[in-house]
């Protein structure tokens, strides 16, 4: 006796579990990711790590303090423009540009007067630019 088969339609290849290990790895991605909230910024200013540098005579000091204020060899400037700034280094420096600066901020001066003040410096035409830093306490 023979049986007839029914002719199997080619159903391609089953998709389900790829599916499923699919959606297992988004979840699991899910769970374990982590959101961070970057509300506020906690910098750390980095230290010094080398030798004192010496002052050369000719050196132009440019402060910075904690409220915005310039000073300029111990002198105050009379206002926080960049233009007054930008007098006050080419009158200190007699039109020598090759001077160098060093650029002191008190800890919490504002990042853009800072900016600010290496701004006039380099309008001016100076190229010798210092940043002063401490050195690291010992703990």
């Amino acid at each position: 006796m023979k049986f007839r088969r029914q002719k199997r339609l080619d159903q391609g290849i089953n998709l389900t579990p790829l599916i499923d290990v699919v959606f297992l790895l988004l979840i699991f991605f899910m769970v374990t990711t982590t959101f961070t909230k970057q509300s506020k910024l906690i910098i750390k200013l980095p230290e010094a790590s080398g030798e004192v540098a010496q002052n050369s005579p000719q050196l132009l000091d440019l402060a910075v303090s904690a409220e915005g204020s310039y000073s300029l060899n111990g002198k105050n400037l009379i206002n926080r423009e960049i233009s007054t700034i930008m007098a006050a280094l080419k009158q200190a420096s007699e039109g020598d540009i090759n001077a160098p600066i060093r650029i002191t901020a008190d800890a919490n001066a504002s990042h853009q007067s800072v900016i600010t003040a290496m701004d006039a410096a380099g309008r001016v035409g100076f190229e010798q630019l210092n940043i002063a830093t401490q050195q690291p306490h010992e703990q």
